[in-house]
């Protein structure tokens, strides 16, 4: 048996089609796009935009539990802060939160989700196999001191995703610059098949000041966690320019928020000597970034020499809902000039490559089994999951 959908316009994860008829099986599984005089009779005429499921590339579904905790616009710092010190709440509330999230995400044509771990609370949700996940475990540590033994209790993080979900895939992965030592970058570098990687850059002008200076708001961070510093030295460079020589393997990466990265950023990116197989996607969170801080990245900049750009939500710790299209409707209120199709394509094809699984998701191509959604194109709000 088969299924056929015909729409006012057909997305198949890299631009729009017209008079086009998609065939699937009953398991979703894409048999092909031909054209409606060719489709036969039992065609599922439907209005709006039919489109893949959408790819979520920055999550913490394991903060779903802070929904509306932490107030607006506090600004990097003091969001960080409350995010170590107030996230721990009853096992049995961050279980349910977890769920509900998770079917949040489902309801918003979500089917893939890059998902950043700090432990294995999310393990029960994932084994359900609803969604497609890539497991980013994240490793901090500051202190070189104590690089080790930190890394040692990611790796442990590591197995027990490993050894619990066999389905998906799952790394270990720097949480942000200004978190990691130059020893702990080093020893996510060297970790064998660590090949997909994550990490926050650039979320605020703070973080540059403090990798170009050692002043500004980072000190009071770590002051407040009470971690001593004295023993770091400010690199003279940008946030992103001081992180990425650390990568050596050719690991595709996630930059992910991008809030201040500069065209001097990527021109480093450019005159940088190229490891063989890197790829650098740059994640946009623009609703995370408008909550914590009402501050967007420069967008236009980036498309200017970039096409490998992504979505995420991050977390709902920092964002009202977990929704691929909320993202894409703030950047097209804020953004103008950016085409609808273009949007989509972060969200479905470019996607799939970020979390490597365009081999099944992002794009209607025979074969894969991408999810199929339709789109209200009138005001850009509803998703309806058909498969």
């Amino acid at each position: 048996m088969y299924r056929k959908f015909s729409a006012d316009k057909i997305f198949n994860g890299y631009q729009f089609l017209l008079d086009k008829v998609l065939v699937t099986d009953e398991a979703g599984v894409i048999t092909g796009l031909v054209n409606e005089s060719e489709a036969g009779d039992d065609i599922e005429k439907l209005k709006g935009i039919l489109c893949p499921g959408f790819i979520n590339a920055h999550c913490h579904l394991e903060l779903s539990h802070m929904k509306g905790h932490i107030p607006k616009l506090t600004g990097l710092v003091d969001f960080v802060l409350k995010v170590v010190t107030e996230r721990h709440f009853a096992e049995h509330d961050i279980l349910e939160a977890i769920e509900d999230a998770e079917d949040e995400m489902l309801q918003n044509g979500i089917v893939a989700v890059g998902d950043i771990c700090n432990n294995v609370l999310t393990i029960p949700q994932k084994n359900k196999a609803r969604l497609q996940y890539h497991n980013f475990i994240e490793a901090s540590g500051f202190i070189p001191a104590l690089a080790k033994e930190r890394f040692g209790k990611s790796l442990e993080i590591l197995e027990d995703y490993k050894s619990g979900i066999q389905s998906q895939l799952s790394s270990i992965n720097p949480h942000a610059p200004y978190s990691v030592s130059p020893g702990m970058f080093g020893m996510i570098n060297d970790l064998s098949g660590n090949n997909l990687l994550t990490i926050h850059n650039q979320e605020t002008v703070a973080e540059n000041e403090f990798f170009e200076k050692g002043t500004g708001e980072f000190l009071r961070l770590y002051q407040q966690m009470g971690i001593d510093i004295s023993f770091f030295k400010p690199s003279k460079k940008t946030s992103l320019q001081t992180w990425l020589p650390h990568f050596t393997k050719g690991q595709t990466i996630i930059l992910v928020h991008n809030v201040v990265t500069a065209t001097t950023d990527i021109e480093f990116l450019n005159h940088k000597p190229q490891t063989p197989n890197s790829k650098l996607f740059f994640c946009l969170c623009p609703n995370a970034n408008l909550y914590i801080s009402n501050t967007l990245p420069d967008v236009k900049m980036l498309m200017q020499h970039t096409d490998n750009i992504v979505l995420g939500t991050d977390s709902l710790a920092s964002n009202d809902q977990l929704s691929i299209l909320a993202e894409i409707k703030t950047l097209q209120n804020n953004f103008t000039e950016i085409d609808l199709a273009v949007l989509l394509k972060w969200a479905t094809s470019n996607g799939a490559k970020a979390l490597q699984v365009d081999e099944m998701l992002g794009s209607f191509e025979k074969g894969k089994q991408p999810g199929v959604i339709l789109i209200d194109e009138t005001k850009l709000e509803k998703v309806k999951r058909l498969i």
